[in-house]
């Protein structure tokens, strides 16, 4: 996987230095990521989803797993057979069924926030099936991007850093 830095995030601040040139838009009814990528699934994703009413069962594939290092991170969402897309995705309108319950992984993609310190470091996951990377008409990676988006990501790691 090849990824790239788009901005980097003060927690304390949060003052945004990002690439002026990066755009992203995600296109409706693409689910390209929900065909091509494994998720990763956090014990909050899966009582989140049950809440629906959904049994873990059809929707956790036990048998993958993630790990960082030695650490267990958590089970895979689950594919489905006849074209290993996720389970939620709607075939025909290649929208998800869950989308404003959806698994963090999902919500995050295609950025990667890595904690640095009192800084969150934002990076894309250059991945070619992705039209909207650098889509011309997308936005631009900035401080009201971040906040609309993931706002409350970033605020659940400025409490760490300013309770640390």
């Amino acid at each position: 996987m090849e990824k790239r830095w788009m901005a980097t995030i003060d927690l304390e601040t949060l003052e945004v230095r990002a690439d002026p040139e990066f755009r992203f838009k995600c296109l409706d009814n693409c689910g390209k990521c929900c065909e091509v990528l494994e998720i990763p699934l956090r014990d909050e994703d899966i009582a989140r989803i049950e809440e629906l009413g959904y049994n873990a069962w059809e929707f956790v594939d036990y048998e993958k797993l993630f790990y960082r290092g030695d650490k267990f991170l958590g089970y895979a969402l689950k594919k489905r057979p006849f074209d290993d897309a996720c389970v939620f995705l709607d075939p025909d309108t290649k929208r998800c069924r869950i989308y404003s319950h959806r698994p963090l992984a999902c919500r995050l993609y295609p950025f990667i926030f890595v904690r640095n310190g009192k800084k969150m470091e934002v990076y894309v996951r250059m991945d070619s099936f992705c039209p909207g990377i650098n889509h011309p008409n997308g936005e631009p990676v900035t401080r009201e991007f971040l906040l609309k988006e993931y706002g409350d990501v970033i605020k659940e790691y400025r409490a760490k850093v300013l309770n640390e």
